[in-house]
Parts: structure tokens; C-alpha cells; sequence
């Protein structure tokens, strides 16, 4: 009777030795697969062309200060319109004419 014990629980020694070198199997394929997916999208990403995040937050920060100085330089613009039209709607005033007496000294 004790060798008919030994029977089930060898087989189930056995399965899960089994078991367990078939997960190892498994994550050592998903570790190539994974690899392999990573080169190619690395190879696909340079073909692309596209730029690094640091090149990119430094135009996009330029691109912010230009923005920033065209609005300013703008309200300069619209301030001077204005004064150059008010100045237009004032009526010129009159220079007093010089006199004779003191153009002839």
C-alpha cells in the first residue's frame, strides 16, 4: 500500500516539476518577445525622425517668449495708434508769428 501512495504523489511531483519549468520556459520567451518588440520600435522611432523631449520643451519654450513679446510689442502698437489719432483730432495750434522788431536785431 505504500508504494501505491508513492505512485500519485511521484506523478504529481513530477507535473509540477513540469509545471514549473514550463512557466520558466514562458517567461524566458516573454523576455525575448518583449526584447525583440523594444528593438524594432526603437529602430521604427528613429526612422521617424522625431525629436528629442528636451529639443522640443526648448522650442516650445521660445516659441512662448516670442508669443509673449509680439503681445507686448502689439499693445505698443494699438497705444501709439491711439495717441498718434488723438494728437490728428487736436487742432494745431498756432505759433505766435515773430516779430519785425526782433528779426531785425
Amino acid at each position: 500500500m505504500n508504494q501505491g501512495n508513492q505512485g500519485p504523489s511521484r506523478l504529481m511531483d513530477e507535473f509540477a516539476k513540469l509545471m514549473t519549468d514550463a512557466a520558466g520556459v514562458a517567461q524566458g520567451a516573454r523576455r525575448e518577445v518583449e526584447g525583440a518588440m523594444k528593438s524594432q520600435a526603437e529602430r521604427f522611432l528613429l526612422q521617424m525622425d522625431l525629436v528629442q523631449r528636451d529639443e522640443f520643451e526648448a522650442v516650445k519654450e521660445m516659441a512662448s517668449k516670442a508669443r509673449m513679446e509680439n503681445e507686448a510689442l502689439k499693445a505698443e502698437i494699438d497705444e501709439l495708434k491711439t495717441l498718434v489719432q488723438a494728437s490728428a483730432k487736436k487742432p494745431a495750434a498756432k505759433k505766435p508769428a515773430a516779430s519785425k522788431t526782433a528779426a531785425k536785431k
